[in-house]
């Protein structure tokens, strides 16, 4: 880690000034909203009064939340840069502040059009065309009808905004600024600050003593602060919970669900699909212990290549040449656009002090689709790089094709967009080599990719929802209950293959995605869906990428499940996650071949 940005060349740092080119800047168009909220608050009991009304309201929340999401932007995005940056900080809160301010001002919108009477939105559709770009947003809030609430109660929960965002908050501000998890000594005798953005490169050491000591000390971290985690984590629970009953749903995952139209069943198909293979994990681990040569594999051990010597090391400037080639053939207008992306300065690369760590895309409709890395010369890195510039370009696609009101795809949709470009990457660095152990390496790399995104993201999930179940339910989440919990999952999954050990319980607080409600499971369902997306682009040419880009570009103009079905991939029913687990267990297949040659030589 370089000891501050200043020494990072300019391309490899984003550039944030097309938001704003200072705070100056930013300041002035935070001081330019509180008339136009004024202005959007006049509204509130007007929109059955006429369709020139209802299309003028919708117009002006569209402008403010655009210059809000364009604030949070700038500040979210500096404060990336340095979490400890109290300037940073301070913007943040401040945009955070505006976010809520703007729901609560709009608050009254969706639960005015809900009440009108039947047939009364087809009559302004008509009399005032250019709202018929809002039928499908319509047609969501008929839906959420039974969900909303009176005026006032809406207008209180939106108040609650900033009070609903603190767990998050507070989380990442114990991870990623105030626990120091120490450091290690490498293989080559360095000293090596153990960091979330690092820790996965030690972890896939060679060395087991490096990666049992960087185990150690990253969840003894956690372990030394665990009940301060159950005690953010069981705040986030009853969040969730509180808003679902609010709302009058059944619960919160039906609520986390509800806004992509997709069924309960969905996620339970998941888990049951997966559990039915748990075998094949079972059977994968078995490999990865034979392999290694190890008596016991243990947590640590499941990060490192089962290739006989060390991978080599990928620069940033070589991962993103690789990456461009192997997402060819998605065609020249994605390359081309993504070229112009990369160019335009929307990835901020390395990592540096305080920076936030791992990595994340993001950007708002009339910003860039800002990507943050913290990349080390290693190959799980590349695939980083191509996972997260498959967010952007989905961000880029949408937000340049549909109106602002369509422009956000769903996270459902997000991550099968990331998920299809490491599967063409994976399939292509596979054709590019005909060493034996480097193919070992790369059938590695993928086994390990499909068993972090189905069965353990299907295994988080699964704890998800029984936290939050144990939760409604009257129970209290300690850190000895969830510890409890997690490692009766872990054992259910991992059988006997696994060798667990009492710090591995404390895992279910490392994971950050927990604070965004439901969200692990689509990892999973992401990867089914790209490795038959990924497919029908490899074998189909054209037609099959220009409906892959159709898809990119669609935003949350339908449905999610109906937007994927059209592209080809049916998530309703458990088939393409079959389908995925068959993909597993042929790759394993490949890999226990190699396997048993070599150690036959």
């Amino acid at each position: 880690m370089v000891s501050g940005r200043a020494e990072i060349a300019d391309r490899y740092r984003w550039d944030l000034s097309p938001i704003y080119p200072d705070d100056a800047a930013w300041e002035a168009t935070l001081a330019s909203i509180d008339p136009l909220l004024a202005d959007l608050g006049s509204y509130a009991g007007r929109l059955g009064s006429g369709a020139q009304a209802l299309f003028d309201a919708l117009a002006l929340h569209e402008k403010v939340s655009r210059l809000s999401e364009r604030l949070w932007q700038y500040a979210a995005r500096h404060r990336d840069e340095d979490m400890t940056s109290a300037r940073a900080q301070a913007l943040f809160d401040r945009a955070l502040q505006l976010g809520t301010d703007v729901e609560e001002a709009g608050a009254f919108i969706r639960s005015e059009i809900a009440v009108l009477p039947k047939g009364t939105l087809d009559r302004f559709m008509d009399e005032v065309p250019a709202l018929k770009i809002y039928a499908h947003y319509f047609e969501t809030i008929m839906r959420d009808k039974a969900h909303l609430l009176p005026e006032g109660e809406e207008r209180l929960l939106a108040s609650a905004g900033d009070l609903a965002g603190a767990p998050p908050v507070i989380y990442k501000m114990l991870s990623d600024a105030d626990i120091d998890f120490g450091s290690v000594i490498d293989e080559q005798g360095n000293e090596v600050a153990v960091t979330s953005g690092t820790n996965y490169v030690s972890l896939a050491s060679p060395d087991r003593r490096v990666r049992e000591e960087t185990y150690q000390k990253m969840f003894g971290a956690f372990a030394t602060h665990r009940n301060t985690c159950a005690a953010i984590f069981s705040a986030n629970v009853k969040k969730d919970n509180f808003f679902a009953d609010a709302r009058k749903h059944p619960s919160a995952l039906a609520a986390a669900l509800h806004s992509d139209n997709i069924p309960v069943e969905v996620y339970d198909n998941l888990i049951e699909t997966v559990r039915r293979s748990v075998s094949l994990l079972q059977r994968y681990l078995q490999l990865r212990r034979k392999a290694l040569g190890l008596e016991d594999l243990r947590r640590y051990d499941l990060y490192v290549s089962l290739a006989p010597e060390p991978e080599r090391e990928v620069q940033y400037d070589e991962a993103v040449s690789t990456v461009l080639e192997a997402l060819a053939p998605l065609g020249e207008d994605y390359i081309d656009k993504l070229r112009a992306g990369l160019e335009a300065r929307w990835v901020d690369v390395y990592e540096t002090p305080n920076k936030r760590t791992g990595a994340h895309s993001g950007g708002a409709y009339d910003t860039y689709p800002y990507t943050m890395l913290n990349y080390q010369p290693k190959p799980i890195w590349r695939n980083t790089l191509a996972h997260e510039l498959g967010h952007a370009m989905h961000t880029h696609y949408a937000c340049r094709t549909q109106n602002y009101i369509y422009a956000y795809p769903s996270d459902f949709l997000g991550e099968i967009a990331a998920t299809v470009n490491e599967q063409l990457l994976g399939h292509y660095l596979l054709g590019e080599t005909s060493s034996p152990s480097e193919r070992l390496a790369l059938l590695t790399a993928e086994l390990e990719n499909m068993r972090h995104a189905i069965f353990r993201q299907t295994m988080l999930a699964e704890f998800e929802k029984k936290a939050h179940e144990a939760a409604s339910a009257g129970e209290a989440l300690t850190a000895d209950s969830l510890s409890d919990l997690f490692a009766e999952l872990v054992e259910q999954y991992h059988g006997p293959s696994l060798q667990t050990d009492d710090l591995g319980r404390i895992e279910w607080a490392t994971i950050p995605h927990f604070y965004f409600p439901f969200y692990v499971y689509q990892y999973a369902t992401a990867k089914a869906a790209a490795v038959a997306l990924a497919k029908q682009i490899l074998d189909e040419g054209e037609p099959a990428a220009k409906r892959y880009r159709w898809l990119l570009s669609s935003g949350s103009s339908r449905y999610t499940l109906d937007l994927l079905r059209e592209a080809g991939v049916d998530m309703s029913r458990p088939e393409p996650i079959e389908s995925a687990l068959r993909v597993f267990e042929e790759t394993l297949e490949e890999a226990e071949k190699v396997v048993a040659l070599r150690g036959a030589v």
